[in-house]
C-alpha cells in the first residue's frame, strides 16, 4: 500500500473514531428533550435519532426490513469505495477516504442499534437544516472533493513519440 493510500485509510479511520466519540458524548450528556444553544439563533446541539437515510428520509417508514436494506446498501457502497480507491488521483482519494469514514461511521450505528444519532442543528429563524452528525459532515465534504476532482481539468502526458 502506498504512503498516500495508507494516510487516506487512516483519515477514514479517524473520521469513524471522531464520529463515535462525538455521538457517545451526545448520547451520554444530552437527553432527547434537551437543546443546548451554541450560537443563539443559528446553531444548537440537540439529540435526535434517525432510523431512515440521509436527512431523515424514510425515518417514519414501518417497512420491517428498512434497517437491513439500508445496512446492506451501505456495505455495498463501502466495498465499492475500497475497491475503487486503488486507481484514484490524490484529490479523489481524499474524497473517497472521507466518504468511506462517514459511511462506515453511520453503518456501525445502523448495525449496532438500527438508528443513527444526529446532533448538529443549524437554523435561521424558522428554517432548520435537518440535524446531522460528524459522519454526515465527512460524507458531504468527501462528495465535494469528488465533484471537484471530476470538474477540474486533468493533466495529460505530453504526446511524445
Amino acid at each position: 500500500m502506498t504512503g498516500i493510500r495508507l494516510k487516506a485509510y487512516s483519515a477514514a479511520a479517524a473520521v469513524v473514531a471522531l464520529d463515535r466519540l462525538t455521538k457517545w458524548v451526545v448520547e451520554t450528556r444530552v437527553s432527547m428533550a434537551d437543546s443546548r444553544s451554541v450560537i443563539p439563533g443559528f446553531f444548537d446541539i440537540v439529540r435526535t435519532e434517525n432510523r431512515g437515510v440521509a436527512f431523515g428520509l424514510f425515518n417514519e417508514s414501518t417497512f420491517e426490513w428498512r434497517t437491513a436494506l439500508v445496512s446492506v446498501a451501505a456495505v455495498v457502497v463501502v466495498s465499492a469505495i475500497i475497491w475503487r480507491a486503488r486507481q484514484l488521483d490524490p484529490l479523489s482519494l481524499w474524497g473517497f477516504a472521507l466518504v468511506l469514514g462517514g459511511a462506515a461511521g453511520n453503518l456501525y450505528d445502523r448495525i449496532l442499534s438500527g438508528r443513527v444519532t444526529d446532533f448538529l442543528d443549524f437554523y435561521i429563524r424558522d428554517y432548520h437544516w435537518p440535524a446531522f452528525n460528524a459522519a454526515d459532515s465527512a460524507l458531504v465534504v468527501g462528495c465535494g472533493l469528488l465533484l471537484l476532482g471530476m470538474v477540474r481539468p486533468q493533466r495529460q502526458a505530453a504526446n511524445v513519440p
